[in-house]
């Protein structure tokens, strides 16, 4: 077995757009023995609770509306020769993320992890969720097939809050400084959403190796 371990933050559009392009080489080499696991790093570590208005975060990070338009817009066009549908316009509030991060952490337990990360990209970029309520990340564990009741539980909790915070703060101090970042094989660092064609190549190169 071989392992690729990815960090990232599921209000990453890069990261939403990168998990794709290797779902796509994984499902186009079916007799790969990768294993993913999860990690996080949140591009705002300092974001308020309860997070902030979309527009209000966007301007502020880019120094503008025009700026913002222009990245967003570079970001919707990679996305959708990806072949995904982002609805950047129904995202009205930039959420915190410790929470979506602490569901991603219970689900490794339970073998979860890819379709908790999946579901939680498809809610905030696609329907426009906020993904730091916790009702709607006890629906995604629901569906998941994760217990509605527990995860609520331990939502209401600070289980893990301090885990999750140690992890983000030992990615950076590994020199992480921007997701999604994927270390394969626990020897190579693969930065950014790469491309399909990018990730054939790795995975043959550590099968031929193997």
């Amino acid at each position: 077995m071989a392992k690729i371990d990815i960090i990232s933050d599921p209000i990453c559009p890069w990261c939403f757009i990168g998990k794709t392009r290797l779902d796509r080489a994984l499902e186009a080499n079916p007799t790969h023995n990768f294993i993913i696991e999860w990690h996080p790093y949140q591009l705002n570590p300092t974001m308020p609770k309860k997070g902030m208005d979309r527009r209000e975060y966007l301007e502020t990070k880019f120094g503008g509306q025009e700026e913002a338009i222009k990245v967003y817009s570079n970001i919707d066009k990679t996305a959708h020769e990806s072949g995904i549908l982002m609805n950047f316009a129904g995202i009205k509030r930039t959420p915190n993320t410790i929470d979506a991060h602490r569901l991603i952490h219970w689900a490794g337990i339970e073998g979860k992890q890819n379709i908790i990360v999946d579901r939680l990209f498809k809610s905030y970029f696609q329907e426009g969720r906020d993904i730091s309520e916790k009702s709607v990340l006890t629906r995604i564990a629901n569906a998941a097939g994760m217990d509605q009741e527990v995860i609520r539980r331990l939502l209401e909790s600070d289980a893990d809050i301090d885990d999750i915070k140690a992890r983000d703060t030992d990615a950076r101090k590994k020199g992480i400084q921007g997701v999604p970042a994927f270390v394969v094989a626990n020897e190579y660092v693969v930065q950014g959403a790469q491309t399909t064609d990018v990730w054939n190549n790795i995975i043959k190169e550590i099968q031929e190796a193997q």
